[in-house]
């Protein structure tokens, strides 16, 4: 029993006959009538007693009518509703480094919210060492992260937003004093610009360096503006205090000072809709 083999039933039984089903559904009227014919077979019974022109139900086609009916009502319930579906809908975790997810995701996030409120959002801290075992895992639908210009995986698919610098900066007061001491404030070995604030460390040989070594990105910018030391971190962390003059730009000894923001999935992972539109909106 195939579903168009109903369609053209009802649709005899609505129009009262089968030259005018044909030309409603657009077959020649033999199809029309093969369709019956093959349906008559499967069912046993005769749906249709023919009276010259006319068509009329048999007790057969009458008791059959509403199932016929009921049949096509779910078909085009369930395709409207897998269609509904890709409506971006339902949970969505995000995993995120903590520069973003501070300082560059808020007004994306907001954004979101107000177009997709339907989406359930979750933001999640990343795991730098662990990062395509969380995707992997299904722990998080995609990454959005800060790592060096050149970063790739052969796990992932990636998508280079951005491109961003990392700033070397210490308070406006520790500006108008030189000294040979300097303490730099650093972030953990699993930081993605790690690297590039030891290249850094490693050129200024003329100078005693102090390094105190912070997990979290605040707390750095925080005990910089308080005179505590200089720190390296990206230039939109600090923005703002450099506009106003709390905090001051100094050239740094790394060969390169770019960074950029990715957002990355795992090869394996469906495009949902919801990640879909949440990735198109980071574009």
């Amino acid at each position: 029993m195939e579903l168009r083999q109903l369609i053209t039933f009802t649709t005899i039984v609505d129009l009262g006959g089968f030259k005018k089903a044909a030309e409603m559904l657009g077959y020649a009227q033999s199809s029309i009538t093969a369709h019956i014919k093959d349906l008559e077979e499967e069912l046993e019974q005769p749906l249709f007693d023919r009276l010259g022109k006319k068509v009329i139900l048999t007790q057969a086609g009458k008791n059959f009518l509403p199932y016929a009916t009921e049949i096509i009502q779910l078909y085009t319930k369930s395709k409207a509703t897998i269609h509904a579906s890709n409506e971006p809908s339902g949970p969505l975790t995000i995993g995120a480094s903590e520069s973003l997810m501070i300082y560059w995701l808020p007004t994306i996030i907001m954004q979101f919210r107000q177009q997709f409120p339907k989406v359930e959002l979750t933001l999640k801290t990343i795991q730098y060492d662990d990062l395509e075992g969380q995707l992997k895992r299904g722990e998080i639908d995609a990454a959005v992260l800060v790592e060096d210009e050149n970063w790739h995986s052969e796990a992932l698919f990636i998508d280079k937003i951005s491109e961003e610098t990392l700033a070397l900066v210490q308070s406006a007061d520790n500006a108008a004093h030189s000294s040979t001491t300097e303490t730099m404030l650093v972030t953990e070995y699993t930081c993605s610009w790690r690297t590039i604030i030891d290249q850094h460390l490693k050129a200024m040989e003329n100078k005693v360096i102090s390094k105190v070594e912070l997990p979290s990105i605040e707390a750095i910018k925080q005990c910089v503006l308080c005179g505590l030391g200089n720190s390296m971190l990206p230039y939109f962390v600090v923005k703002d205090q450099i506009l106003e003059g709390k905090l001051v730009e100094t050239p740094s000894f790394s060969p390169s000072n770019i960074i950029g923001v990715y957002a990355a999935r795992h090869k394996d992972k469906w495009l949902s809709p919801n990640l879909k539109v949440f990735l198109n909106m980071l574009a």
